[in-house]
């Protein structure tokens, strides 16, 4: 069985940069991993920061980083994360996930971006442990990435740990906006639902794709999420977690941003 985690990946470099709004985001990511294997076989990341058409898988043996961000300090286009990549083990899982009727392309040149990289550093920071990242399926569909997440749960090796790297909430605008009666309420009524959704004992599997194919006509969902692909990997974290039959035991964070671990 794999452990599974949801993460929020935070403002580009700034969680490895010493920002002071970070400070309660990157504590909570590090206490994530007490609850983690220390020497898992694999992680297996799903970051909102690459998408394709259908699904990929890096294949390389020694992946570089993507500096994916804008505008930053120079310093966070030195950073490194040499961890290893798998090229044997997406071998295994692209066939057999091709064998449930799932096709995953090899992606033997593409890089690590900082929707992985970033949150590893302050979990994983030895960067000895191999990685896999799998790209979002381009069309961001709900129910596809749940039926992903679903039939990826059952090809995972032993010890493998599952991270997905997104945000909770993700309209840009409203971060840096001042904080209204209105946009609280949003905020508040859509992380109610996303929590009884991924929390909640008596929410089935089957309650739970279906809650998830309808998520952006919940109340404040699409305030919350204009663009759903830092939401996308949550929904296939949950599926692997509920194929594999665990329960949520863990759940912290702010308003705008929820870490979750299975």
């Amino acid at each position: 069985m794999s452990k599974v985690a949801f993460v929020s990946h935070g403002g580009g470099p700034m969680p490895v940069l010493g920002d002071p709004s970070h400070v309660q985001l990157v504590a909570t990511v590090k206490d994530l991993t007490q609850l983690l294997p220390k020497q898992p076989s694999v992680i297996v990341m799903i970051s909102a920061h690459w998408e394709t058409t259908g699904f990929e898988i890096t294949a390389g043996a020694t992946p570089d980083l993507i500096y994916d961000y804008y505008g930053f300090p120079e310093a966070s286009y030195q950073l490194q994360y040499p961890a290893p990549g798998a090229p044997q083990l997406a071998r295994d899982i692209a066939a057999k996930m091709e064998a449930q009727g799932t096709h995953i392309r090899l992606n033997e040149s593409r890089g690590f971006d900082h929707g992985m990289f970033i949150p590893l550093m302050l979990m994983y920071p030895d960067a000895n442990i191999p990685v896999l990242q799998i790209s979002l399926a381009s069309s961001l569909n709900p129910v596809q990435h749940w039926e992903f997440g679903e039939r990826l749960a059952k090809v995972l090796p032993e010890n493998a740990v599952v991270i997905g790297s997104g945000f909770s909430f993700h309209n840009m605008r409203t971060f840096f906006a001042p904080k209204t009666v209105q946009i609280n309420h949003d905020v508040h009524v859509f992380q109610k639902w996303l929590d009884d959704t991924v929390t909640r004992s008596d929410v089935s599997m089957a309650d739970a794709k279906a809650r998830w194919a309808k998520w952006s006509s919940v109340e404040g969902g699409r305030f919350c999420h204009p663009r759903e692909e830092h939401l996308i990997p949550l929904i296939v974290c949950h599926a692997v977690a509920q194929k594999q039959g665990q329960s949520i035991p863990f759940t912290a964070l702010d308003v705008e941003a929820r870490h979750f671990i299975w």
